[in-house]
């Protein structure tokens, strides 16, 4: 005779960062603010904002990447992603996933394929040296990463990370596979951060 067991009642986590069509969308607010919503962000003792790191879930960090990257959409896929909160709301996004260029994937290998924030500073030094960090974490030698020639870098290399060459810009349209690109077609530089 089979016992008629019940399940237990699944708890869902709150999002750390709403999706797209919820209506606190617009604010990012986290879920459960470390303290009252009318309060300023918490400060450090040098007087600026204090920053946070935090998981952040693949939709979440596609969601900010729509919103607020300049001129890329977000990626398919990706190995991880890593957030910054200011206490209040997600400040930045890094998503770390394989070489697009499949030269470099090797196995040992990620890329930033995106990097994304609102605008304040430190963040994106802050998710470069925590993508850097977890990489090694995982195993890894080399993280990779690409920006326009018309970006000076300054985070990169606030982040330890060095310039390695720099490759041609190029359209995605072919005559075989006609596209519409969407992205800047520039020269870009490639840097790394390498065991």
């Amino acid at each position: 005779m089979k016992e008629n067991r019940k399940s237990p009642p699944v708890t869902v986590k709150p999002a750390l960062f709403p999706t797209p069509h919820s209506p606190e969308a617009s604010a990012h607010a986290l879920p459960h603010p470390p303290h009252p919503t009318n309060a300023a962000p918490p400060v450090t003792r040098h007087g600026s904002t204090a920053l946070n790191l935090q998981p952040i879930s693949f939709q979440e960090a596609c969601a900010f990447i729509a919103q607020h990257h300049r001129h890329h959409r977000p990626p398919q896929g990706w190995k991880f992603g890593i957030a910054v909160n200011n206490g209040q709301a997600v400040t930045g996004v890094v998503m770390v996933g394989r070489p697009v260029a499949r030269h470099f994937d090797d196995g040992f290998t990620l890329e930033v394929t995106r990097m994304a924030t609102n605008g304040m500073h430190n963040v994106c030094s802050m998710l470069y040296g925590a993508a850097w960090r977890a990489c090694r974490a995982l195993g890894y030698t080399r993280l990779i990463t690409y920006t326009l020639s018309s970006e000076p870098g300054v985070s990169l290399r606030a982040a330890g990370w060095r310039t390695v060459g720099t490759t041609k810009g190029r359209s995605w349209n072919w005559r075989g596979r006609p596209r519409v690109d969407r992205h800047p077609t520039e020269q870009k530089t490639l840097w790394e951060a390498s065991a």
